[in-house]
């Protein structure tokens, strides 16, 4: 009995976690979308040729905010890799008060309706996809990263970043 009920809590504990699982979709073409809120647009397949972080991510969110510094700093440092920042926040008003009060200076949208991040079935925020200049999907993070690692900019890099 003991040993079933062991096993049963490994398992529920192991089934919630996906951080080390490979989603379904990396290796495939990345869901296109072209998206505007007014004062920004992004174009997916205009980014063909260079690296992609696509990032899902919003104002309400706090290890969103925890992470968004190193977004910031991965852009300045390697210009050749397009950092997009897509926002979930449905307040217009609130996102863009956020994006002033933080100095956010990445390229950043706000997506109310959430359409994008349905295409890539991204619903816990933050998460993170690697698009090569192919187009294809080749990481997705789940949760805040440190986006100036060693290791991060290194992967990048060896993509063509």
């Amino acid at each position: 009995m003991r040993k079933a009920l062991t096993s049963l809590v490994l398992l529920l504990l192991t089934a919630g976690c996906d951080r080390g699982q490979h989603p379904r979709q990396l290796a495939t073409v990345a869901p296109s979308f072209s998206i505007s809120d007014g004062s920004q647009s992004i174009d997916l397949s205009k980014l063909r040729g260079k690296v992609v972080v696509l990032n899902f991510w919003a104002s309400w969110c706090a290890p969103c905010v925890e992470e968004l510094p190193t977004l910031i700093e991965l852009q300045r440092k390697m210009p050749q890799v397009a950092v997009i920042a897509i926002s979930t926040d449905e307040d217009d008003g609130a996102y863009k008060r956020f994006l002033a009060e933080h100095h956010v200076d990445l390229t950043t949208i706000r997506d109310g309706e959430q359409r994008v991040n349905a295409l890539y079935g991204s619903f816990r925020y933050p998460e993170t996809y690697v698009i090569d200049q192919k187009g294809v999907l080749r990481r997705k993070f789940i949760g805040p990263q440190v986006w100036t690692s060693p290791e991060i900019v290194d992967y990048l890099t060896k993509l063509g970043g």
